[in-house]
C-alpha cells in the first residue's frame, strides 16, 4: 500500500477576484491588464507609499493578480474556474506522480508570509506538492512500519521582490500543520533567509519542515520556490533589467537629460540629439546581483511617444515644422 499525499488544502479558502483587484473588466486585453497593474503597482510600491504596511499587503495582492492574469494559461484556468471554483470536487487532490489512492494520513500545510494566498497556492502554485520518494508499507500488508522512513519533502512558492534579490532579506513565515485524522493544528514560526542574487525558480531549502517521518524516521524538508514579483518599471532577463524609456519627439530630436529609476534610486541619463526609437542605453552594474556577487546591467530602451492631442495653435507649429523639413523616413537615403 502506498500512502497518498493530500496535495491541496481541504479547508475552504477565500476566492480572489483578480479582475477586481486590478480594476479591469473580465474581457480586458493583455495590454490593459499590464497598464492597470503598472499604475497601481506604482501607487502601492512599498518604496514610495506612506503607509508601508498597508502598501506592502496591497502590493502583494496586485502581484498575485498580475501573476495569474498576465499569463495566458493561468488566466484561462482562472476563467474556467468561474462559479464552480469552490465545488467540493475542486478541493480534493487527484493522484499524481505515481501516488495511488489510500488513507490521507499526511499533514496539510498552510503558510502565511510567502506573499501568496491559499487560493493562489491551491489553484496556481506548487504548495503541498510532494517530491520525495513514496513511503512503503510493511511486508505484512497491514500498513505496519517496521523500519524508519524519511518523510516527504514539501514544496511551496514564495514571492520575492527585486529589492530582496538585490539586498537579500530575512522573512518570517507562519507554518500551520493540520492532521486530517484529528483536525488538530499546530503553528510554527520559521525564519527564512533570502540570499542576495537569488534566482527566479530557485529552491530555498528549510531543513526538517516537510512531512513527518514514520517509524522514527527524519522529517522531510520544505522547499520554497522563488517567484519574482513583477516590478512596475523593470523586466528581468537573467541578471539584467530592462526599462522602457519614453521620450517626447523633441527630446529625441534635440537631446535631453532624463531621470530614470534604478533599484537604488533615480539617476540622470543624458540623451544625445537625434536619438532613434529602439536605441538602447546600458547602465553598467545597475542590474541584479548573481551568486558570485557580479551585478548585471540596466538597459533603457527608447520609445518615442507623441502627444495624445493637439490644440489648434500647436497643430500650426507642427505644420510649419513639417514644411521646413525635406526629411522622409521611408526613403533609404
Amino acid at each position: 500500500m502506498i500512502v497518498a499525499i493530500l496535495l491541496e488544502p481541504a479547508m475552504p479558502v477565500e476566492f480572489k477576484d483578480y479582475y477586481d483587484v486590478l480594476g479591469v473588466p473580465r474581457n480586458a486585453s493583455g495590454s490593459a491588464i499590464k497598464k492597470a497593474y503598472r499604475k497601481l503597482a506604482h501607487q502601492y510600491h512599498p518604496d514610495v507609499a506612506k503607509d508601508k504596511k498597508t502598501a506592502e499587503e496591497k502590493f502583494k495582492e496586485l502581484n498575485e493578480a498580475n501573476e495569474v492574469l498576465s499569463d495566458p494559461d493561468k488566466r484561462r484556468k482562472y476563467d474556467e474556474l468561474g462559479v464552480n471554483w469552490n465545488h467540493p470536487e475542486r478541493q480534493t487532490a487527484q493522484p499524481q506522480n505515481g501516488f495511488s489512492e489510500g488513507p490521507q494520513t499526511d499533514s496539510e500545510f498552510h503558510f502565511d508570509g510567502t506573499g501568496f494566498s491559499d487560493f493562489f497556492a491551491q489553484h496556481f502554485g506548487s504548495r503541498n506538492r510532494p517530491f520525495g520518494g513514496s513511503r512503503r508499507s510493511g511486508e505484512n500488508g497491514e500498513g505496519a512500519v517496521p523500519f524508519a522512513q524519511h518523510g516527504h519533502d514539501v514544496e511551496s512558492d514564495i514571492l520575492v521582490t527585486l529589492n530582496e534579490v538585490l539586498l537579500g532579506s530575512a522573512r518570517t513565515i507562519q507554518l500551520q500543520r493540520t492532521d486530517p485524522r484529528t483536525g488538530q493544528s499546530t503553528m510554527q514560526t520559521l525564519k527564512v533567509k533570502i540570499p542576495p542574487g537569488v534566482r527566479d525558480g530557485q529552491m530555498i531549502r528549510v531543513a526538517g519542515k516537510g512531512q513527518e517521518g514514520l517509524g522514527g524516521g527524519d522529517s522531510g524538508n520544505l522547499f520554497l520556490r522563488v517567484v519574482f514579483g513583477k516590478h512596475p518599471d523593470f523586466r528581468v532577463q537573467g541578471a539584467n533589467l530592462y526599462f522602457d524609456l519614453d521620450l517626447s519627439p523633441w527630446e529625441a530630436v534635440l537631446g535631453a537629460t532624463i531621470p530614470i529609476p534604478t533599484l537604488e534610486g533615480m539617476v540622470s541619463l543624458k540623451i544625445p540629439a537625434a536619438t532613434m526609437a529602439g536605441r538602447e542605453f546600458r547602465l553598467r552594474g545597475k542590474g541584479l546581483p548573481t551568486s558570485n556577487k557580479i551585478r548585471g546591467d540596466l538597459h533603457a530602451i527608447v520609445s518615442i511617444q507623441v502627444p495624445p492631442e493637439l490644440k489648434p495653435e500647436q497643430k500650426i507649429l507642427w505644420e510649419q515644422l513639417a514644411a521646413a523639413y525635406t526629411f522622409n523616413p521611408r526613403k533609404n537615403t
